[in-house]
C-alpha cells in the first residue's frame, strides 16, 4: 500500500513535469564542482551534487529539491502541506532535509497518514519542524545551540568534530546554498512532540 501510494502520487507528479527525479539510490552522494574565476585566479564554488542533480545557489530551495532523487518523498509532502509556495518565497530559511530512506524509517502507514488532506495540518507541523527562519550554514552551528523553528519548538544542535546531528538526525550533506537559504540534508525525519 505504501509504495503503491507512493507511486501513484509520483507518477501524478511526473506528468505534471514538476518532478525530474532521477534513479533513485540509498546513499547521500556529494560532489563540489569548481571552476577558476577568469578575473580573480580563485576557486568559486558552483554547487553540491546531492540525489544525482547539481544544487545550485541560482535556484530556491524547493527549485533544487525537485532535481534530488533522494528527496521525493519531502517535496510530494511538501507539496500536500500547501507550503511549497512559502519555500520558494524570499525566506531566508535554513531547512533539514529528509532523504526518502529517513521517512522509510518510520512506522508503516505514517507518511500514508500523514498526505491524508484530513491531516494537512499535523504534515505541516512536521514539516517546518524542519525549518529555521535565517541563513544557517555548517559553520553557524554549534554545539549544545538551539534552534526555534518555524514550527515554534527547537532543535538541538550537537557536533563531535565534523559530524553535525540535529535531534539526533545526523547531517549528510550541509550547505546546499539556494536563492533563499540553506539546505542540509539528514538521514531521519525529526518530529515534533505535537
Amino acid at each position: 500500500m505504501k509504495k503503491s501510494f507512493f507511486l501513484l502520487t509520483l507518477t501524478g507528479a511526473l506528468a505534471l513535469g514538476t518532478l525530474t527525479a532521477s534513479a533513485q539510490t540509498t546513499t547521500t552522494k556529494t560532489k563540489t564542482t569548481k571552476t577558476k574565476s577568469k578575473t580573480t585566479g580563485t576557486a568559486k564554488k558552483e554547487g553540491v551534487m546531492v540525489g544525482g542533480a547539481m544544487m545550485v545557489p541560482s535556484k530556491n530551495i524547493v527549485a533544487n529539491a525537485l532535481g534530488s532523487s533522494e528527496h521525493t518523498t519531502l517535496v510530494a509532502a511538501v507539496k500536500a502541506a500547501g507550503l511549497a509556495e512559502t519555500l520558494m518565497g524570499t525566506g531566508p530559511f535554513t531547512v533539514f532535509a529528509p532523504t526518502n530512506a529517513a521517512f522509510d524509517k518510520l512506522p508503516a502507514g505514517t507518511v500514508e497518514t500523514l498526505l491524508k488532506p484530513e491531516n494537512k495540518t499535523k504534515l505541516a507541523s512536521v514539516l517546518t519542524y524542519h525549518v529555521v527562519p535565517g541563513r544557517l550554514q555548517a559553520k553557524d552551528l554549534k554545539d549544545g545551540q538551539k534552534l526555534t523553528t518555524v514550527q515554534g519548538e527547537t532543535l538541538m544542535v550537537s557536533k563531535k568534530g565534523n559530524m553535525v546531528m540535529i535531534n539526533g538526525a545526523q547531517v549528510s550533506t550541509a550547505d546546499v546554498i539556494s536563492s533563499n537559504g540553506v539546505t542540509h540534508v539528514i538521514d531521519t525525519v525529526v518530529l515534533p512532540t505535537m
